[in-house]
């Protein structure tokens, strides 16, 4: 009598699980060269989130490669009241046949060896010069259109949607990021 509640409550989740959607894997770019890649790249747009609700402005992440393989990353915007915040992580390549994947750590070196608290980091586009990237993950969920210009014209931005559509990502759920 005490697991009468489980067979109504497994029959439901069989349901969703059938009735969920089903997206292709995502797919990465082919290569990603760590040294082009490396330098300050301006958030143009994102997927709204948690850990990023108190920048205002001039969201950017600078990327230096370390020498080991692994990836310096600083994350840094601007405030409502004017201030910086940043923020330190350490990236390391994960699919070192494309440089695409990585797992991004913020937590402090200390915790950083568990391996929790490292998020994925898919370059799913990258234009030839290194100049506009969109980068996501495999649940979806977090999504950023990076550029090395704060802002891009508004021709070359909705030229993206497409590729942010093909990802399995809905442009509309996008933000346009505010530039200082």
């Amino acid at each position: 009598m005490k697991t009468a509640w489980a067979a109504p409550f497994v029959t439901l989740l069989f349901a969703a699980c059938a009735t969920s959607e089903q997206r292709p894997p995502m797919e990465t770019v082919s290569r990603v060269d760590v040294d082009r890649y490396a330098g300050t790249w301006h958030e143009v747009a994102l997927y709204p989130n948690r850990f990023q609700q108190a920048c205002a402005a001039d969201t950017k992440a600078t990327y230096t490669p370390l020498g080991d393989g692994r990836i310096g990353v600083r994350n840094s915007c601007i405030r409502v009241d004017g201030s910086e915040m940043a923020v330190n992580g350490l990236a390391e390549v994960v699919d070192p046949e494309t440089n695409a994947k990585l797992k991004v750590s913020f937590l402090p070196a200390w915790l950083r060896w568990t391996g929790i608290g490292r998020g994925d980091y898919w370059v799913l586009y990258l234009s030839p010069d290194y100049r506009v990237a969109i980068v996501g993950e495999p649940s979806r969920e977090y999504l950023w259109i990076l550029a090395r210009t704060p802002t891009l014209p508004d021709a070359e931005y909705q030229a993206l949607m497409p590729k942010v559509r093909a990802a399995g990502y809905d442009p509309e759920r996008l933000r346009r990021a505010s530039a200082r």
